[in-house]
């Protein structure tokens, strides 16, 4: 049995379509420790999401599986909580009724009310809603709501924090802020979360390792990096930080040549990358023309250029 605390093995996986089997992930191999940050970063369709709802147990893996603290995954359970891209907040409910509903469920006779009560409140101030915890979805911001959704996630207690793409929706300022309070949670509880992303900057920011995919089908890991920034991190202070640019230039190399070449195994750089400018926002977008890396400057304007 794996010593890891969350351990994918051997990870593949097969839809069925009309013109024979789909399969969408080769043999994937992870180990993650109690604790760590993990980051899925890779251009559209290269299964992330797919490793996600396996090890949420909403998908049923071909070959391998997923072992969670000495427990095979087979099915959903709230040791392992989902924060979506979309807040999915129920309307007719206020925030606290919102993450009440999720904690009645997982702790149904094991708290008092009072117990209840207070453990709900703490949650809801952790992500900075306790200001707001008595309106409803309509009645806030979207970024409001995402902290709901986190608040509501972590009071479930779980193992394992999913977070799909939870700030891909969200304005840069209103993502930022998030992020940073993200950084806060995760210094004060230490949760284990594993987040795709397909911004690079925020892979950066926020993760112990980012798990690079390969293009799909048959996609797999092509390459960890191990992020070796003390925490906590300022994002400020990284800006200027050559270590920090050298991880971003990292996989931004990573997701350029695994498009031109996607069977290619990515080189390694003959001396350091170039100094990336650090207050740009980097993320891959798909177009009809293909797949292109999106630059978001700090003045709020925006250029392209093809990933190569």
């Amino acid at each position: 049995m794996s010593s890891a605390y969350l351990s994918i093995e051997g990870v593949s996986i097969e839809f069925p379509t009309p013109n024979g089997p789909f399969k969408a992930l080769d043999h994937v191999d992870l180990k993650i420790n109690k604790g760590e940050f993990i980051s899925l970063i890779g251009h559209s369709g290269c299964g992330k999401s797919t490793v996600l709802n396996i090890v949420a147990g909403l998908y049923q893996a071909t070959e391998g599986g997923v072992i969670l603290d000495g427990k095979e995954v087979n099915e959903p359970g709230p040791e392992r909580a989902v924060v979506f891209q979309n807040h999915s907040l129920l309307p007719w409910l206020t925030a606290y009724e919102n993450v009440e509903l999720a904690v009645k469920t997982v702790f149904k006779g094991k708290m008092s009310k009072a117990e209840m009560r207070d453990w709900i409140e703490h949650h809801m101030k952790l992500v900075h809603m306790d200001h707001a915890m008595h309106k409803r979805p309509d009645e806030i911001s979207g970024g409001m709501k995402q902290r709901v959704g986190i608040a509501r996630a972590l009071a479930m207690q779980p193992k394992v924090l999913l977070m799909d793409e939870p700030f891909g929706a969200l304005d840069a300022l209103t993502r930022a802020h998030l992020q940073d309070s993200l950084m806060e949670i995760q210094n004060e509880i230490n949760s284990t979360v594993i987040m795709i992303t397909h911004d690079v900057d925020e892979a950066v920011l926020l993760s112990d390792r980012i798990v690079m995919m390969t293009n799909g089908p048959e996609a797999t890991i092509g390459q960890i990096l191990d992020v070796e920034l003390a925490r906590p991190r300022e994002r400020l202070v990284l800006a200027d930080d050559p270590e920090y640019n050298h991880y971003r230039a990292e996989v931004l190399r990573f997701l350029h040549e695994r498009h031109a070449k996607p069977d290619v195994p990515v080189s390694k750089p003959a001396a350091e990358p170039k100094e990336v400018v650090a207050t740009q926002t980097e993320t891959v977008v798909e177009k009809e023309e293909g797949p292109q890396l999106k630059l978001a400057t700090s003045e709020g304007k925006s250029k392209q250029e093809e990933v190569a």
